[in-house]
Order: structure tokens, then C-alpha cells, then sequence
């Protein structure tokens, strides 16, 4: 399964810069979608396993895209 970041992570993260925390969460997106992809094609799924990894999948997306925008200045502001 996934790590989550717990308060004792968030100093380890801390010391990691930018690109390697993208770099991190991707790794760990692509991960995830290797797992759902194994379980999915399984015949005896297990449908709740496969949506709690989805869900995670969709959070860590979204936590990259975050990352990118700080990354990122925007052009039109």
C-alpha cells in the first residue's frame, strides 16, 4: 500500500527539494497504477482494495499538480 505522510515524515520532506519530492510522488502515482492494473486483472478482485488505491491515486495526482504550480510561476498574473 502507500505511505502516508505523517508529522514525523513532513521533516524528512522538508530536507528534499522540489524536483525530488515531484520526483518522489511520481514515482509513487506510477506505483499505485501498477498495483490497481495487477489487481484489476485478477478474477477475484477485490473491489474495495482497487477503489482505496484509486483514491489515493486521484490524491497523490493531485498533490503533483499542487507541487508543479509551485514549481511553476504563472505567466498571467
Amino acid at each position: 500500500m502507500t505511505e502516508r505522510v505523517g508529522p514525523d515524515q513532513s521533516a524528512a520532506n522538508e530536507e528534499l527539494s522540489s524536483q525530488e519530492r515531484l520526483a518522489l510522488m511520481q514515482t509513487q502515482h506510477r506505483a499505485l497504477d501498477d498495483k490497481i492494473i495487477d489487481l484489476q486483472s485478477r478474477p477475484w478482485q477485490n473491489q474495495l482494495l482497487v477503489q482505496r488505491l484509486k483514491k489515493e491515486k486521484l490524491r497523490l495526482k493531485e498533490a503533483i499538480e499542487r507541487l508543479k504550480d509551485e514549481m511553476i510561476p504563472d505567466l498571467n498574473a
